[in-house]
């Protein structure tokens, strides 16, 4: 265990991903690609690292994945879906590189995935998400179109999924889960509709996430997850809670679970790191201020320097 962030063996993970094609793990999350780029990519930034990737080969791989309806697929040949045209709008923002895309298809293709009672689905096939308003909502803010959506029923929709105990689910009725929260939380910070929500209700929620060890999990009775670490903290610190949890726990958890010989964090420690735990591990650290790393925003997971250029900053 070390008690700091070991940012160049992290630097290094992150660059050997591409390159692991002989494990059968590589070809297993082929679908997931072009979000692994998106959590790499932004860990490296706020580690004040993003040049460790080749700029180019990622704007020109990105703009390959755009289907004719506008939409991105995970990787070459992959069906789009609005999980991954987030991710490449993301990729494109922090690269300064948004123009290589045609933003018009993207807008239309965002556009058409909005259902008459204001939610979202993922992809063609229909599937309904409290992540997808989330997910369309930000795609539009960062490409300054907001205006194209009926705004207004996608927030009534979220308020929907709100629960008795303050949490959010995925769907109307569903079980409260932090992942959940988080995206429902941003929607609504998307559309300046914070006041709609009982704020402390759902802070003591969030904050009951933390547990005797310092890390965070997604609903009661179970275990601590990093991951946890970003949709907890994040909710709570665009709520102005954060400081209803114990940081300094928090930063030893996440710390504790690197992989301090060849970088990397994981869910747990013990466990096998990834590049999702790792983005949400650096993200957690920054967004509870862990020094020599660059600030995250908390509603859009990307750098607020990136954030502040677009002038979405307030």
């Amino acid at each position: 265990m070390t008690d700091s962030l070991l940012i160049p063996l992290h630097v290094k993970y992150i660059q050997s991903l591409d390159k692991r094609t002989d494990e059968l793990e590589y070809w297993l999350t082929e679908h997931l690609r072009l979000n692994g780029l998106y959590w790499g990519l932004t860990a490296l930034d706020l580690m004040n690292n993003i040049e460790a990737l080749p700029r180019d080969q990622i704007i020109n791989y990105v703009k390959s994945l755009q289907h004719d309806n506008g939409g991105f697929g995970g990787h070459t040949g992959h069906d789009p879906h609005m999980l991954y045209t987030l991710s490449a709008i993301q990729i494109l923002v922090t690269l300064d590189a948004v123009d290589v895309i045609d933003k018009d298809k993207v807008v239309a293709y965002v556009v058409s995935m909005q259902n008459e009672d204001g939610s979202f689905r993922g992809d063609q096939w229909g599937e309904v998400d409290s992540r997808f308003v989330y997910i369309g909502l930000m795609a539009l803010k960062l490409l300054k179109r907001m205006d194209a959506i009926n705004v207004d029923k996608a927030v009534q929709w979220v308020l929907q999924c709100q629960n008795y105990d303050g949490g959010f689910g995925n769907t109307p009725g569903a079980e409260s889960h932090s992942g959940q929260v988080c995206c429902c939380v941003g929607a609504l910070a998307l559309t300046d509709s914070l006041h709609l929500i009982d704020q402390d209700m759902l802070g003591w929620w969030l904050c009951e996430r933390q547990l005797k060890n310092g890390g965070l999990n997604g609903r009661p009775e179970k275990l601590e997850d990093v991951c946890y670490s970003w949709w907890v903290s994040s909710a709570l610190a665009i709520i102005g809670r954060l400081h209803w949890i114990d940081k300094e726990k928090l930063s030893q958890f996440i710390l504790s679970a690197q992989d301090t010989e060849d970088g990397g964090i994981s869910d747990r420690p013990g466990n096998m790191v990834d590049v999702y735990h790792t983005c949400f591990g650096v993200a957690g650290l920054s967004l509870i201020g862990y020094p020599g790393l660059k600030k995250v925003d908390p509603v859009y997971c990307m750098p607020e320097h990136v954030i502040a250029r677009i002038g979405l900053k307030k």
